[in-house]
C-alpha cells in the first residue's frame, strides 16, 4: 500500500512540475518582453509565400494581402525590438522585430514572429534590447529572392 502511495505521489509531483516548465499562463503573469504588435504588425504578418516550383527547386514567392498591400509607400510608425544584421554598436540597416533578440525567435505557438528591415535616413542607431519605434516608408522588396527582406522600411528616424 506504500509503494502505491509512493507511485501516486511522484506522479502527482511530476505532473505538477512538467505544468510548471510548460509555463500555465495567468492574468498575474508579467511577459518578459512588452507586447509590440499592433495593426501594422497584424497587417504585416498576414504576408504569405506563393509556392511554385521551377525545375526541380520550389521556389517561395511572397504575396501580399489588401491590408498590406494598402500600407505600401505609405508612413508608417512601427515600434519593436532592434535585431542587429552585423556586429557593432551601432546601425544604420537592421531588422526590427516584435521580439526582443534574446527571446528565441523560432519560439512559440504562431510560428517565426513577423520582422521588417529597417534602413535609416541618416546616421545610425545605438544597439539596444529596449523597445524602440521608428518612423518610415513602408516598401516591398522586388526581388527579395537576391536577399534582403520582404518588407522593408525606408528613410526611417527613430521616435520617442
Amino acid at each position: 500500500m506504500k509503494k502505491i502511495l509512493f507511485t501516486l505521489f511522484i506522479l502527482a509531483l511530476g505532473i505538477n512540475l512538467s505544468k510548471a516548465q510548460i509555463g500555465n499562463y495567468n492574468e498575474n503573469q508579467i511577459p518578459d518582453h512588452t507586447p509590440m504588435m499592433n495593426s501594422t504588425w497584424e497587417a504585416i504578418d498576414k504576408m504569405m509565400y506563393k509556392v511554385s516550383t521551377v525545375g526541380n527547386k520550389k521556389v517561395y514567392t511572397p504575396s501580399y494581402p489588401p491590408p498590406l498591400k494598402k500600407l505600401e509607400n505609405k508612413l508608417v510608425e512601427l515600434p519593436g525590438y532592434m535585431v542587429p544584421l552585423k556586429s557593432g554598436r551601432n546601425h544604420n540597416t537592421y531588422m526590427l522585430s516584435v521580439l526582443p533578440i534574446t527571446q528565441c525567435q523560432f519560439c512559440g505557438t504562431n510560428g517565426i514572429p513577423p520582422m521588417v528591415e529597417i534602413f535609416m535616413k541618416s546616421g545610425t542607431v545605438k544597439y539596444t534590447d529596449e523597445p524602440i519605434k521608428i518612423k518610415g516608408k513602408m516598401v516591398f522588396n522586388p526581388e527579395p529572392l537576391k536577399g534582403n527582406a520582404e518588407i522593408q522600411i525606408v528613410d526611417a528616424v527613430l521616435i520617442n
